[in-house]
């Protein structure tokens, strides 16, 4: 009796097992269709366009049906205006080379304002004053002198060179008067005292305007070198207008691949291949339950766990026998349980 139990088990399990595996098979060929069939829905679908500028040209491998390449071809009319316009910018080109050689005197000058400069800037105003002041009185010393020496002549035929007046006493505060001195000769060294002081005023103006000066040199300097460059960087406008000129055509030819590459993205349904996707995901599944059912296995498998066929008074030998008969294809258990090879083989 354990024999019998046992076997019928264990056939019902190899069929229930086999039948589980061909349905999991099915259930994995259906959902490799169904990603085949969403892939293919959700495909890129360019399409060829011809515009009056230009048109359209995609590739395709035949073998996948995928795009293998994409091109298009301009107008023949803009083709010519292209080609124009990449003729003068060869020559635009051209003149933006020879800028920097045709503006290079402005950087000559440039520099020459910068060192110019440097040589104001060197000095300090103060020094700037002094050297102003000292040349200032450079100047004047021959006539001061040549006055000086006149004043004399005229004290000395006058009989007044030892005349000395307007002394004072001393200070509320204890401090010297006034020396006595000849008065033209008084009223002369007020008068270069005064000049001398005019001078020191004009020098500390003409110092600040010295590094003014200097300064400006610089900022001109700078306006040439700046301005050198701005020229250079004009002289490629025309160049650069030729050659927007140019894009500009090419552009309007793009335009075809352009709405073809948009036509083909519309085209493509990736909502509907999502839908169907999922769809054939949940055919597969549903499926899957249907493939795996075995009911001859699932009768085996009952029937070995049936508390009657426990009790039933059968010897070894002839359960065996009758398990053997089972196995191979013979008269079964008793009435009501009788199949062939035949019934078998479909059942597995």
């Amino acid at each position: 009796m354990p024999y019998i139990q046992a076997g019928a088990s264990l056939l019902g399990g190899l069929l229930g097992g086999r039948s589980a595996k061909k349905a999991a098979q099915a259930e994995a060929a259906a959902k490799a269709e169904a990603a085949k069939l969403a892939a293919e829905e959700a495909r890129f679908r360019p399409v060829g366009i011809t515009t009056r500028f230009g048109q359209s040209d995609f590739q395709f491998d035949p073998k996948t049906g995928r795009v293998s390449g994409a091109n298009y071809s301009l107008d023949p009319a803009l083709r010519g205006m292209q080609n124009r316009f990449m003729g003068l910018a060869e020559g635009g080109l051209t003149q933006a080379e020879q800028a920097q050689q045709q503006f290079a005197p402005l950087q000559g000058a440039a520099q020459g304002l910068f060192n110019l400069g440097q040589q104001y800037l060197a000095e300090s105003p103060e020094q700037a004053a002094e050297k102003y002041m000292l040349s200032k009185q450079n100047l004047l010393a021959p006539s001061r002198e040549r006055q000086y020496g006149q004043l004399q002549t005229n004290l000395f035929n006058t009989g007044r060179t030892g005349l000395a007046v307007g002394g004072t006493g001393l200070r509320p505060g204890g401090g010297e008067g006034l020396r006595a001195a000849n008065p033209e000769m008084e009223a002369y060294y007020n008068a270069i005292a005064q000049q001398d002081a005019q001078i020191a005023d004009q020098a500390i103006q003409a110092g600040q305007q010295q590094t003014l000066f200097g300064a400006d040199l610089y900022r001109t300097g700078g306006n040439l070198g700046n301005q050198n460059y701005a020229l250079q960087a004009a002289a490629l406008g025309p160049y650069q207008a030729y050659l927007q000129g140019a894009t500009s055509l090419e552009g309007l030819g793009q335009q075809a691949l352009d709405i073809g590459s948009g036509i083909g993205s519309k085209i493509a349904n990736p909502t509907g291949a999502n839908a169907l996707y999922g769809g054939g995901m949940g055919a597969a599944q549903s499926n899957y339950a249907a493939n795996a059912y075995n009911p001859f296995a699932t009768a085996l498998t009952g029937f070995s766990q049936n508390p009657a066929f426990r009790n039933m008074n059968m010897n070894t030998s002839g359960a065996q026998a009758a398990f053997s008969q089972t196995a191979l294809g013979g008269s079964g258990f008793g009435t009501g349980l009788a199949y062939n090879n035949r019934d078998l083989g479909a059942f597995l």
